[in-house]
Parts: C-alpha cells; structure tokens; sequence
C-alpha cells in the first residue's frame, strides 16, 4: 500500500460501522443506540471525506501487474460525486431516522445503507478502470438488499429484476473493457483520455475517427467495445435499453432507499460513462463515429420515453422512477454531445436532479406515512393538511421542469446551448427539441398533484362527507370533513432535510456562478 491513508478512511470507516449495525444485537433491541450509531457515522463521513477531498493525493492499494491494480485517487470528479454522495446521504438518513420506525427490522436497512455509501465512495475515488469496475459491483450486490427490504413477493421480484439488469449490464461494459485494455493498456484516468493521448496529429487528420496505427486494422472491434461499455454502463443510469429495473425497484422500497437509489446510485451509472469517455477513450477519438450517433440517439429515445410513461402512471412513486429514467439520460445526452458548454450542463444537472428527485421522493414517502396514500388520484386536497410538504414538492417539480430562477433551469439551458453548437447535423437542433417536449410532459406529471392538493375545488367536501357516510349526524359529517383538512405535516426528522433540499434547489438556480466555474475547470481539463 502506497500513498496517502486518508483516501481509505472514507470508504473503510461507513463499512466497517454497517456490519457492525447488522451483527451486534444491541441495535436491534435499543433503537436510541442504532440512530446514534448511523448518525454519528454519516457526520464522522462528512469529516472524513472534506479532509480527503483537500488534497491531490493518490493512494494504490494493492498491485499484481502495471494494467492490473487498485488506485484510489482524488480529481475534480471525484469532488463533485464525492461531496453530493456524502451529502444526500446524510440528508436522507436523517429523514430515515423518522420514517424507518414505521418499517420492520430498521437496523438491517441502516447497515446496508452505511455499507452502501463506503462503497459509492470508493466508486467516485476510483484512479482506475479495474478499480472502478470492482466498486461498481460491489455496489450492485449491496445496494441490493435496500430494495429487498420489505421481503414481500413484490419486493424479491424487483429485486431480482435490478441484480439482473444491473448484472447484465456490468458484464457487457466487462467485455469492453477487456477489448479496451488490449488496445490502451494504460487504465490510469486522464484527463482527455489515454487514447487522445496516443492519437496526437492523427485525430486532426481523420476528423475524429480511430486510426489504423492505434488499433491495428480493428477500428470496428474496437469502436464496438466502446458501445458495449456505454450500454452496459448505461443500465445503472436507467439508458433504454437495460432501464427496466427502475420503475420496478422503486415502488416496493422503502422511501429513503428509493430516494438514494434515483438520486445517486443511478449516477454511479454516469460516473463510469463519464470516467470511460472522457479519462480513458478520450472525446476526440468518439467525435463523429456511428457510436456517438447512436448513444445520442438512445439518450433522446429514453428522455422521451421516461416522460411519456411518468405522465401515463398512476402510482406517485412510480411516476418519479419513470421521471428519473428520463431525467438521467438528460446527463447522458449531455455527456454524448462531447461539447464544453454540454458538458457543463451534464454535469450540473447530475447536482440539481439529485437534489430534486431526493426531495421529491423524500415528500412521496411522507405522504405515504402521513396517509396510506399512493395513487396519485387519492391525493386531492393533500395542501389543505400538509401545505409545507406540498409546497416542497411544488417548488422542486418546477425545478424539474426548469422554470427559472430554480436550479433545472441551468442545467437545461446549458444543454440546449452546448447541443446547438455541438456541429451534430440533426442532433445539433433534434435535442433541444426533445428536451423542451419533456419538460412539458414532466410538468404535465408533476404539477397536477399541486393543482388539486391546494385547489381540490368546490366539490371536495361534499365528496369528504361521502366518505363519512357512516357517521350519526350531520354535524358529525362536517366534523369529519374538517379533520380530513386538519393540518397534520411530518415529523421534524422528516421535514427539515426536505427543506434543506428543497431550498438548494432553488438556491443553486438563483447563485450558480461557484458550481458552474467550478464545472467548467473540469470541462476545460478534457475537451
């Protein structure tokens, strides 16, 4: 082991404190132990991580040959990823403290959550490829058991469905990587890619496309390998084809996991498209080829696809898992344009969809707790019994849609103009198209729910005094009706971290100016 400790801490510690949740029976019988166990992790984390983050440093864990070794290293990726991971973690399992009392076995969910965040962190400190495919399985099978917690029939089979995808993908980016390495041999990331790198001239002179001296006569072997990593890849950041787990995971777990699940674990899918693209292949060897064009051409399909099926579904949190398939290809779609300002917009919206699809889900799991509602048709007149919470959601749903001054806005605007100066032929003005669609189609699946919750209209309460049908008297009618619109918002532990992410929400669309310059170092550092 060489190089600095301090790297391994973040990713050691969260693990080492999970597996102790799951085996010491103590937390299973004193509940006031276990929430001060997880806490106190999550903030010895926070400490932990800004003090791995102050450096450049690298540490190599373990080595067998030059192509084949464990690094752990520290860029301007790595801080991004790194600080939103630990942060929405820490939200969230603040809010879980409140919601998991409700939910059978807690001290399972906060072990495998604690494990879960070691892992993603080792994924965003990853210095290499071999490095980050091991943390990216590692984060599949202990993920896994999040969206298994339950154990109903629902859930086993959803369960199933995400180790399935999620394998599947994994190993068709595996049989690119091997393809890869025979081709590069150095796996190291950097900045602009190894084979842009190894290119030099030759790039000029083939307008993007791969010589014959860099892959011996296998430009198709070797543009094929490249695809199969970008959809293989893909399939953790919900890109059609392999985005089936998505809508199937999210409703049969537990709040907290399905928040944690689309606003994190589905960008580990777009870490690793990032760090292939832009740290190893390089976007100068891509611009161009059949590959670009196709992953474009999937990233749009999906962005309208994930909007079309979340404007027809009936259940909130499938709705939201539908939304979050087409939101993250909103990233990928960026990544896949290779230009600087659509990198820029990628990027930021990796930080203001986290922020909104945790909120969003954070406010789905309080009103599931608050009222055993879940169709989305039975919420009417929620905003007349909880209008903070239904005014959280309203605030980041247009975030979502990208009605300034909030935070979707930035990002979607950076998009459009980075793909209309991308020099894509068709694509240049196709996906500012297909962008603008769905953020019609994503207002039309969010905002009703405002609508009616605050404005359920004149007839709601004779339909309240319907559903209290049975009571004796008619006073007894509208004293049920008026505790149906008796203000009843959560717990404190619920509420605040949903404010704290509704409020960034907003805040990072009103004061961009750190997060985009610090962008666009990043973007200036490989195109």
């Amino acid at each position: 082991m060489e190089g600095n400790i301090k790297l391994l801490l973040p990713v050691v510690m969260p693990v080492a404190a999970g597996i102790v949740v799951l085996l010491y029976p103590g937390f299973r019988q004193v509940r006031k132990s276990l929430l001060t166990m997880v806490l106190g992790t999550l903030a010895l984390e926070t400490v932990l991580v800004g003090l791995a983050l102050a450096g450049e440093e690298s540490l190599r864990l373990w080595q067998l040959t030059d192509a084949a070794a464990l690094i752990l290293g520290v860029d301007g990726v790595s801080r991004l990823f790194a600080v939103l991971t630990v942060g929405v973690w820490l939200l969230v399992g603040v809010y879980s403290t409140a919601y998991m009392e409700h939910e059978q076995e807690e001290y399972r969910f906060f072990g495998f959550y604690l494990i879960v965040l070691g892992v993603l962190l080792g994924l965003d400190f990853s210095g290499n490829l071999i490095t980050m495919y091991v943390f990216y399985e590692l984060m599949t099978l202990t993920s896994l058991p999040l969206v298994l917690h339950e154990r109903t029939k629902e859930a086993v089979a959803a369960g199933l469905k995400y180790l399935f995808y999620s394998v599947a993908g994994a190993f068709l980016a595996l049989f690119g990587i091997f393809l890869l390495l025979q081709i590069c041999g150095n796996q190291t990331f950097t900045p602009g890619g190894v084979l842009t790198g190894m290119l030099g001239a030759g790039v000029a002179s083939t307008e993007g496309a791969v010589t014959d001296s860099l892959v011996w006569g296998k430009e198709g072997l070797f543009l094929t390998a490249v695809f199969c990593i970008l959809v293989g890849f893909g399939a953790k950041a919900g890109m059609f084809p392999l985005h089936g787990w998505l809508p199937t995971a999210h409703p049969v777990a537990p709040a907290p996991a399905s928040a944690v699940l689309s606003g994190v674990i589905t960008k580990s899918g777009v870490l690793a498209v990032l760090r292939v693209v832009y740290f190893v292949v390089g976007p100068e060897v891509l611009r161009g080829t059949w590959v670009q064009q196709v992953w474009i051409l999937l990233t749009l399909l999906t962005v309208f696809m994930g909007s079309m099926l979340a404007y027809k579904e009936p259940l909130l949190k499938k709705r939201l898992a539908y939304s979050t398939v087409s939101q993250v290809s909103y990233v990928l779609f960026g990544l896949s344009m290779l230009q600087p300002q659509a990198f820029v917009g990628a990027l930021s919206h990796v930080v203001f969809h986290s922020l909104i699809k945790n909120a969003l889900f954070l406010c789905a799991g309080a009103v599931i707790v608050m009222t055993g509602k879940t169709q989305v048709k039975d919420m009417r007149g929620l905003g007349r019994r909880m209008p903070v919470l239904l005014g959280c959601y309203t605030v980041v749903s247009l975030a979502l849609v990208g009605i300034p001054p909030a935070s979707g806005f930035i990002s979607k605007w950076y998009l459009a103009c980075g793909a209309l100066a991308s020099g894509t032929g068709v694509w240049a003005w196709l996906g500012p198209v297909v962008l603008l669609m769905s953020a019609l189609l994503t207002a039309g699946y969010l905002l009703p729910l405002t609508i009616q919750g605050f404005f359920p209209g004149a007839d709601w309460d004779k339909e309240m005094l319907k559903l209290h049908a049975g009571q004796v008297s008619q006073e007894l009618h509208w004293e049920a009706a008026a505790e149906d619109r008796k203000k009843a918002e959560p717990s404190v532990w619920m509420l605040a971290p949903i404010l704290v992410l509704t409020a960034g929400a907003l805040l990072f669309g009103c004061f961009p100016g750190a997060l985009i310059r610090m962008l666009e170092t990043i973007g200036a550092g490989v195109l």
